[in-house]
């Protein structure tokens, strides 16, 4: 949907959805990563599957706007859910299947640290041993575009701080959707990604909580001039609570509403 702006530019609208993945394997069976390969890469339950999958079709029901590219974490549940919201939205109009493509990005993994990988279960040399090949294996072979050029060529180094990690999706949010101008975009992350993509681009914004397969829907306008893109800044649509996502905006100081005029 575009329209004339000021001096003939033309206006678009770019959406970028972010989503945190379905509910993790562990958490049903902690005993499984006592005897896991690689127990800080847990799979999704079926919980989580039917989770996303149903998130897809909410996604396809509520969304006005053709996704035209996924990109996925590394890690396997969320390359699983990846795998259950192409499923759903397929069928309508959030995904063409013969047009959509599908990316892992390194930069939407998991913070880097003991806070978010729970020590007993982290590799001790930090080496997570993600294989993009191997990633992209678990992905339908006809969406998966092999030949992007990912915008981090490795993971994070390990024990990152919280305000790195926030620094990093950020960054990653603004520089895909820099990257691909004309096309909207679907990020499958982590909780802490979704929380950034709150708190980046909602002014003083606190998140309270983010749920399985929560997410938040940003846009920006997009300006064309001469064949040349210009972006503006990204707006936050999702209301609290209304996809998952809860957040709050702090009240400023003497807005009591309690206190009555004279």
């Amino acid at each position: 949907m575009s329209s004339r702006g000021k001096q003939g530019a033309i206006v678009s609208y770019q959406n970028v959805v972010v989503m945190r993945h379905g509910e993790r394997f562990d958490n049903f069976e902690p005993s499984w990563a006592a005897t896991a390969a690689r127990p800080w890469d847990p799979p999704l339950a079926e919980a989580g599957r039917k989770r996303a999958f149903k998130t897809g079709l909410r996604l396809r029901e509520s969304v006005e706007f053709p996704i035209g590219r996924v990109f996925v974490s590394p890690f396997l549940r969320c390359l699983q859910t990846a795998v259950e919201l192409v499923a759903s939205l397929s069928d309508g109009v959030a995904v063409k299947p013969s047009e959509v493509k599908v990316s892992v990005e390194y930069g939407l993994c998991e913070m880097m640290n003991s806070k978010a990988i729970r020590p007993n279960v982290a590799p001790k040399d930090g080496n997570m041993g993600f294989d993009v090949a191997v990633c992209e294996a678990m992905l339908p072979a006809e969406i998966v575009d092999k030949n992007v050029e990912r915008m981090c060529k490795e993971l994070p180094q390990w024990e990152e701080s919280v305000l790195q990690a926030g620094a990093r999706y950020q960054q990653l949010i603004k520089d895909l959707a820099d990257k691909y101008p004309t096309e909207n975009l679907l990020l499958v992350t982590h909780g802490e990604g979704v929380k950034v993509a709150v708190s980046s681009f909602k002014k003083d914004a606190e998140v309270n909580e983010v749920d399985y397969c929560g997410y938040v829907e940003l846009r920006r306008p997009m300006f064309m001039k001469d064949h040349t893109f210009a972006a503006g800044e990204f707006d936050l649509l999702t209301t609290s609570g209304q996809t998952g996502v809860s957040y709050f905006l702090p009240r400023p100081l003497g807005s009591d509403t309690n206190q009555t005029l004279p």
